[in-house]
């Protein structure tokens, strides 16, 4: 399965977006309001300058306390984004997140974010091919 087949149940319109020098506490309450795990930083809504993650903020209450809701979320952003294009094959976008221990993927088209994919997204997917390909097996084994 590729990526643009997972985004079709998607929107861009579904990618929460914060813009750059906003607090870390709006963010956290964007997070919170819509049950998403990841923010996109973005002056925009279509180039990311950076991710915010939910284990991002935890990480620094752990790290400085409440303090940290103040700050701005280009201070905990994520900048250096690992991202994936429409084309990529789930499994390696699996591989991908897994490896590098994240869960949310912008999906991007040259320099434009088309959207947002996540673990759960991409493990959903997966999980969907595979039994296709039981039922597959199971009808030929069966002469269906």
């Amino acid at each position: 399965m590729l990526i643009h087949q997972i985004l079709k149940n998607k929107t861009l319109a579904g990618v929460a977006t914060v813009k750059p020098g906003s607090k870390v506490s709006d963010a956290a309450n964007l997070l919170s309001e819509k049950k998403i795990g990841a923010v996109i930083v973005s002056e925009d809504g279509v180039r990311p300058l950076g991710i915010l993650s939910e284990r991002d903020i935890v990480s620094a209450l752990g790290k400085v306390g409440a303090s940290c809701l103040d700050q701005s979320v280009d201070d905990l952003m994520t900048s250096k984004l690992v991202t994936c294009v429409p084309g990529d094959r789930a499994i390696q976008v699996l591989h991908t997140m897994t490896d590098g221990r994240f869960r949310h993927m912008p999906v991007m088209d040259g320099d434009e974010m088309i959207g947002l994919v996540s673990i759960g997204d991409v493990v959903k997917a997966r999980l969907d091919e595979l039994s296709q390909q039981a039922d597959a097996l199971k009808n030929m084994i069966m002469g269906y």
